[in-house]
């Protein structure tokens, strides 16, 4: 007998399982005024969800001589050594929820534009063996908004996509997500998710259980079936 669906939960990193946007904006703005720019609230918004090289191509615009290479590893540095300093800071019930999915049997995959070494590092914090994959901005030729990120993640499982939910908290990351195929759940933290498209946005992953998931996977999956 198969075990129900979801076959694999597909996590996003920032915001998402860990509230590490605060980390990234502490980095933004010293960096810009470093070279006598300024960088308002507004746009560290902007940049929730980009692609790091879009992030980076910001930055330049704000002021940062650097290459966007050289900006990218900045930041990363700089979000490490919070992380290193303080800890996971897991969003409510995103611990709990990953061990439950554990518990489960059911497969799990970060998914990220973040850099590798940084996903690595925030998977290495976790107390348990949170994940079977990871997938980082530097493991992919097109970040989200394209599916590609989580269509790798998928094949690297052997499941359909289409079997699978995703775990989001900026638009880009769903758009992502509902290109690739995958049934998709927003969680905002830092920017609406009203009128993206998410299958649903749970204000919150506190007190959600797998059997949530399975819940929300099978009421997609019957919506699909009948609108053929």
């Amino acid at each position: 007998m198969t075990s129900p669906a979801p076959a694999a939960v597909l996590w996003d990193m920032d915001g998402t399982l860990v509230d590490t946007e605060p980390y990234w904006m502490a980095a933004e703005t010293p960096l810009v005024e470093r070279f006598g720019g300024t960088w308002t609230h507004e746009q560290a918004l902007g940049m929730v969800g980009l692609a790091l090289e879009d992030s980076a191509r910001l930055l330049q615009n704000a002021g940062v001589p650097w290459s966007a290479d050289d900006i990218i590893a900045y930041l990363t540095d700089e979000v490490l050594r919070q992380l290193a300093t303080t800890g996971v800071p897991f969003r409510p019930g995103a611990r709990e929820l990953l061990a439950d999915l554990k518990a489960s049997g059911v497969r799990t995959a970060l998914v990220t534009m973040s850099m590798r070494r940084m996903a690595l590092s925030v998977v290495e914090l976790i107390d348990f063996p949170a994940f079977d994959l990871v997938v980082a901005g530097d493991d992919v030729e097109r970040p989200k908004p394209h599916p590609d990120p989580y269509l790798q993640a998928a094949d690297a499982l052997g499941v359909d996509i289409r079997d699978t939910v995703a775990i989001e908290d900026s638009p880009n990351g769903l758009r992502s997500a509902l290109a690739s195929g995958a049934v998709s759940l927003g969680v905002p933290l830092m920017v609406p998710l009203d009128g993206v498209g998410a299958h649903a946005l749970w204000p919150s992953l506190q007190g959600r259980t797998t059997t949530d998931l399975r819940e929300l996977h099978a009421a997609h999956t019957a919506t699909r079936l009948e609108n053929r």
